[in-house]
């Protein structure tokens, strides 16, 4: 069986909308989705049994309801419910082990409002061992098919030309050729260390022309393999002097998804996301895939 595309639902409107952004992949994949709740309860709190049982038969209500309206919307998709006591992260985290993917809104309907990324979210994009889908509010494009603006219909990828990463190229191309969209590869830059030093007092335009030109063809080179193996997908490299995280949430503006990598450390009990990744979580505007990657 392949494996599913994994949404986590408990009523709130960013999780409608996770979940709606869920059901249009798995269907994109011809694969199955699979919905999973968790009922909610007090942290170290004993729920009385009545309340519990009250719980579980709300959630159990809200899948089905959630199951129905996607498939009147998708009939040809196959949908399961799983509806768990586990907390919420571990439920998703444990239905992520035989996942092809997880999607998750970015709030919930717990913490506070100012955030932007909510705990349970967070969680996911830090320790699913496979890619998550972070899905805001009110995603570009959403429920409105292919977005007429040319910018809308890209895929944005954050890349490093100096240390390739297979599994982010990978699943950027893949997520673009599905899209019959373009892909955006971002590579951000900086001037070399010894340009800036005291002993230099300025750089010249000259230099820094010569600079960005490594930086292209670098880029060009790394791509060469993933243009062979995807050619259906106009790529459009996107050399930019900044900061990666500003560079991509720059790119990312009106773009349908968003990829980044994760380093995953398979012996490690928690993962970590990298500045980056944190940053383009917290600020961008459409969906943000964040791939796991070892080494």
């Amino acid at each position: 069986m392949s494996h599913p595309v994994v949404v986590g639902i408990d009523g709130s409107a960013h999780s409608s909308v996770a979940a709606d952004w869920a059901a249009r992949e798995a269907s994109s994949r011809g694969v199955p989705l699979h919905l999973v709740h968790a009922s909610p309860s007090l942290p170290g709190a004993a729920v009385p049994l009545p309340a519990a049982d009250r719980l579980r038969d709300l959630g159990e209500q809200m899948l089905a309801r959630t199951a129905a309206d996607l498939g009147d919307r998708h009939p040809r998709l196959e949908i399961r419910g799983e509806q768990t006591d586990d907390p919420p992260a571990s439920a998703l985290l444990a239905a992520a082990r035989t996942a092809g993917l997880l999607v998750v809104g970015t709030r919930g309907t717990g913490g506070f409002d100012a955030l932007a990324v909510g705990s349970v979210a967070l969680r996911a994009a830090m320790a699913a061992p496979c890619p998550v889908v972070l899905v805001p509010r009110r995603p570009v494009g959403a429920g409105a098919g292919m977005p007429a603006a040319r910018d809308a219909a890209q895929v944005v990828v954050g890349f490093d030309a100096h240390h390739p990463v297979g599994e982010t190229a990978d699943f950027a191309f893949s997520a673009a050729e599905a899209r019959g969209a373009d892909l955006r590869v971002v590579q951000a830059w900086a001037l070399p260390a010894e340009s800036v030093s005291s002993r230099t007092p300025a750089v010249t335009e000259e230099d820094r022309a010569a600079w960005e030109d490594q930086e292209v063809v670098r880029l060009s080179d790394a791509l060469r393999a993933w243009r062979e193996r995807y050619p259906r997908v106009t790529v459009r490299p996107d050399v930019v002097l900044l900061h990666p995280a500003e560079a991509l949430l720059n790119a990312s503006r009106g773009a349908r998804l968003l990829v980044v990598g994760r380093r995953a450390d398979p012996g490690a009990a928690e993962g970590r996301l990298g500045f980056v990744a944190q940053g383009v979580l917290h600020h961008a505007a459409c969906p943000v895939a964040v791939v796991p990657h070892v080494g």
